[in-house]
């Protein structure tokens, strides 16, 4: 069981969207430390003017730089602040044809939502092997397990971070180092990111408050899959069984995968 009471708490992408809910959740349950990693500084005096509370620490930090995450992770050093969870939850959508993107987008996105997992837990886990204790947690994407059109790079980006996740899983495990890490795939989740994305009853845009206690119960669980709504809890065993045109027919016709980010606008 991990528990967050008395915990040093760290959130990449933590100053909105579900990242904001899961801090303010955190210092709910006795966090002694909640630490807010983001590139917004708009969002992190927003927060931070709306939720006052001294044990909330914002720092800008950009999760696909190294040298911007070894400053902050100097900074956290001379605090002698490590954290005992990292949630890795930074990231981005360009929702484009593979083809319509423009120089960089393709690398921001893997930067952001692959890197922006791997450099920040690289950055800690020689600490916490040494502590032997600490959880990881990876918001990838049930994109990370389902293509779909015009998400190429972003599912890309995520399908990564789960092979990744995974893997350390795998090797903290086998070394024995008592880390947990815990892989969160959730479908489109109502927080601006995916405006305009088309949904339905069996593909729900998912609450963000809701989405958070499940992602919070999964950790206090040491859970090492939580996956959102139910559906996709089946899209591993789907592919395993079915051809790949009968896959694309349940899943892209049958339930409108495939088109649901045909309007799709994004954050404004």
């Amino acid at each position: 069981m991990t528990q967050f009471k008395n915990k040093t708490v760290l959130i990449t992408g933590g100053a909105s969207g579900i990242g904001r809910i899961m801090a303010e959740k955190a210092l709910l349950k006795g966090a002694s430390t909640v630490i807010i990693w983001d590139i917004n500084e708009q969002n992190m005096r927003q927060f931070q003017n709306e939720f006052s509370d001294k044990r909330l620490l914002f720092n800008n930090v950009d999760v696909s730089n190294n040298d911007s995450i070894s400053n902050a992770v100097q900074k956290l050093d001379a605090s002698r602040l490590t954290p005992d969870i990292l949630v890795l939850n930074a990231g981005i959508v360009s929702g484009k044809y593979f083809h319509e993107h423009n120089p960089g987008e393709i690398e921001k996105t893997i930067g952001v939502n692959t890197l922006g997992c791997m450099l920040p837990a690289r950055a800690f886990l020689p600490a916490m092997i040494q502590r032997k204790s600490g959880h990881i947690v990876s918001i990838s994407s049930a994109a990370g397990m389902l293509a779909n059109p015009k998400m190429a790079v972003y599912a890309a980006s995520k399908w990564a971070v789960l092979g990744w996740s995974e893997s350390l899983r795998l090797e903290m495990k086998m070394l024995k180092t008592g880390i947990k890490v815990t892989t969160v795939t959730p479908s489109y989740i109502n927080t601006g990111m995916f405006e305009g994305a088309k949904v339905n009853f069996l593909l729900p845009n998912l609450k963000p408050e809701k989405a958070v206690r499940k992602i919070i119960s999964g950790i206090e669980n040491d859970k090492i899959f939580v996956r959102m709504p139910a559906l996709v809890y089946l899209v591993p065993f789907l592919k395993g069984i079915l051809p790949s045109s009968w896959f694309d027919l349940f899943i892209g016709k049958g339930l409108g995968v495939y088109a649901s980010m045909r309007q799709f606008k994004g954050r404004k």
